[in-house]
């Protein structure tokens, strides 16, 4: 979203490049004002009244919606902006309405007809590049990638979300939008920017579209690795000054009965479970993560929680871990990161060979290896999700379905959970 408005802000003062004044900036802005005002007046009063008849026509649907766009876009070119920004207003504009998921999906299909041959076009303007343009687009890759690493990361941060969680969408925002390639041809098509320019541009977008798509899939290793570089220079992340026990080896700090290592809905709703059965024995928990979200929460309910990842050795070592009584692994190796359930069950027991360890299994096949592995139970949630059903279908069968509900919505009425 706020691309978008820096998008319809630029295309305003685009026009205006060559004579920069702030009377004329000033009334590039009060157009967009004014566009943006009669996009949004339509869509509130008179869209949805039009689209209530169109809607009875399916075939009428997609219709309005281009009618629309192309409506808006001759406004904007009436008050000398860009058809470009029109669209684009109009696309916004058009989100807001009750019927914009039907013609969402009705858009779909010619949506992806256009884009392919907008990328199809895109390719062929790409002359073959030589020495200067690889270089300038090197150039303009190495900022995109640093401007948006210190933006969001710095944002995140400041914001107190920790390392992975700033890390992370840095990551996976380092690339070229697409819609900034409409900006660079608009700058082209008024004499703005350059032929060789704009095919910088476009060969650095290309070039982080593909690397930015392995960077994805390898962000979680990419980001452990820079956490630990930034660590090493002295940059703080949530785990600072949360108590000597988070920094101080097992056997040093304070120690709990009870550690739960990642926290999901299962963590979150053993905890709802036991503040409603046996409040005390909360404050002989610890829990273990990452999640800032979760970090903060647990914090401010005054429950001892450490942040760290769990599929580290150290950050196992220094949370108490070898002087536990019970350990519970609730998170399922589909959401752990770095590591599985049978790995952390054998980092476990090489740290406490006597604690007792809760495991969680995903799949049939992994009970017995986390049995092999030094579990002493694990739980499988399928037969726990089953033997619910199974008792509805029952109450359903017995025409006591009400009452079966009428349970249910008092077990969730004072249920406090951290990931509700």
């Amino acid at each position: 979203m706020l691309q978008d408005i820096f998008a319809i802000l630029f295309l305003a003062v685009q026009p205006s490049l060559d004579n920069l004044q702030i009377g004329i900036v000033l009334l590039s802005i009060g157009r967009v004002c004014v566009l943006v005002a009669t996009a949004l007046v339509l869509s509130r009063y008179v869209l949805p009244r039009l689209f209530q008849q169109i809607a009875r026509r399916p075939e009428l649907v997609l219709l309005g919606a281009l009618a629309w766009c192309f409506l808006i876009g001759e406004i904007a070119e009436k008050l000398d902006l860009s058809r470009e920004m029109g669209s684009l207003v109009a696309g916004v504009s058009l989100s807001t309405f009750p019927y914009a998921l039907d013609v969402t999906a009705k858009v779909t299909t010619l949506r992806d007809f256009f884009i392919t041959l907008f990328f199809v076009a895109l390719g062929m303007t790409i002359p073959i590049p030589n020495l200067s343009v690889i270089g300038l687009a090197l150039i303009i890759a190495g900022f995109t990638v640093v401007s948006r690493v210190v933006t969001t990361f710095a944002s995140l941060y400041v914001m107190k979300q920790g390392l992975r969680a700033s890390l992370l969408p840095a990551i996976n925002l380092a690339q070229i939008s697409e819609f900034s390639l409409v900006v660079i041809q608009t700058g082209v098509a008024a004499g703005h920017i350059s032929t060789e320019t704009s095919s910088a541009v476009s060969f650095a977008f290309v070039v982080l579209a593909v690397l930015s798509t392995f960077a994805m899939v390898r962000s979680d290793e990419i980001s452990r690795m820079a956490i630990r570089h930034l660590k090493r220079l002295g940059v703080r992340d949530l785990d600072y000054g949360r108590g000597a026990d988070s920094h101080k080896p097992s056997g040093h700090g304070d120690s709990r009965r009870i550690v739960i290592l990642g926290f999901f809905r299962a963590a979150s709703a053993l905890l709802a479970e036991l503040d409603r059965r046996n409040p005390l024995l909360l404050q002989q928990i610890s829990v273990v993560d990452f999640n800032p979200v979760v970090f903060q929460a647990l914090s401010g309910r005054g429950l001892h929680v450490i942040y760290g990842d769990i599929s580290n050795f150290d950050t196992l070592l220094h949370a108490g871990v070898s002087k536990a009584e019970i350990i519970v692994l609730s998170v399922p190796d589909s959401l752990l990161k770095g590591a599985d359930s049978e790995k952390l069950v054998r980092h476990v027991r090489t740290l406490n060979p006597v604690a007792r360890i809760v495991a969680t299994a995903d799949l049939l096949s992994d009970v017995d290896d986390l049995y092999g592995a030094g579990a002493d139970y694990v739980t499988v949630p399928r037969l726990s999700d089953a033997n619910a059903l199974f008792e509805v279908i029952e109450a359903a069968e017995a025409g006591l379905l009400k009452d079966k509900r009428i349970e249910m919505d008092a077990q969730l009425s004072d249920r406090r959970e951290v990931l509700p």
